[in-house]
């Protein structure tokens, strides 16, 4: 049996408390994404040279000073984004003694976690990883994803995630749902949503789960 070299796992971080070492564009792009997914970032670095965006002060928070130790008190994850490698493992060392886990931009061989390359469209995520290896490569993988996949798979989360939530609500035996979204699959619903059709879209959701399944109900309020 062939092995892999890391465990592929997607994290909760929303509301948790995450160090970020350096104040440079790798920090700054580090803490936002930390930050798009509810995590609440303290970056730490004498200067910055990108400027937190407004829309995310509440949860990136700049320590102007230099990184000592006792700032990974209540830490989930560190990570270390100086331009000084030695500091970088420094960091790593400090983080592996408390029991955190650490990732050190471009050194995956001293970090207990590394970063894919992400495309987000909605509550769709897909991550692309080359272990390491080739991260422009990677880069490349992510941009193809990209142009593959448009919003309007977000859209089609969504009206799957409403349906979903309609039948718990209505006491639907969950063990039938398995049939019905293989169904709405099998039978395009998705190739609807891109073709942006309610018409299609409703026929399809009339004739596979009856009267007060519309796409316009499902999804009022919702950005698509």
């Amino acid at each position: 049996m062939s092995s892999i070299p890391y465990y592929p796992v997607h994290l909760n971080v929303k509301g948790k408390t995450c160090l970020v070492v350096g104040g440079g564009r790798v920090g700054m792009r580090k803490a936002r994404t930390l930050a798009k997914s509810g995590a609440r970032v303290k970056m730490v670095s004498p200067e910055l040279t990108h400027e937190i965006p407004r829309e995310m002060a509440d949860q990136i928070i700049w320590i102007s000073a230099p990184y000592t130790p006792d700032l990974l008190g209540g830490i989930t994850l560190v990570f270390a984004a100086t331009d000084q490698k030695e500091l970088n493992r420094q960091i790593a060392t400090d983080a592996r003694d408390k029991g955190i886990l650490c990732n050190i931009a471009d050194d995956p061989d001293a970090s207990n976690f590394i970063l894919p390359a992400i495309v987000h469209r909605g509550d769709l995520i897909i991550t692309v990883s080359t272990s390491g290896t080739s991260p422009a490569f990677a880069k490349k993988l992510r941009q193809d994803l990209e142009a593959q996949f448009g919003m309007e798979y977000a859209r089609f989360l969504i009206l799957m995630g409403k349906i979903r939530s309609r039948l718990l609500a209505d006491g639907h035996d969950p063990d039938r749902h398995r049939a019905i979204f293989s169904t709405l699959i099998r039978e395009d619903l998705l190739g609807m949503v891109m073709e942006n059709n309610p018409d299609k879209i409703n026929h399809l959701l009339f004739l596979t789960l009856g009267s007060g399944y519309t796409y316009e109900n499902l999804i009022a309020g919702d950005p698509t």
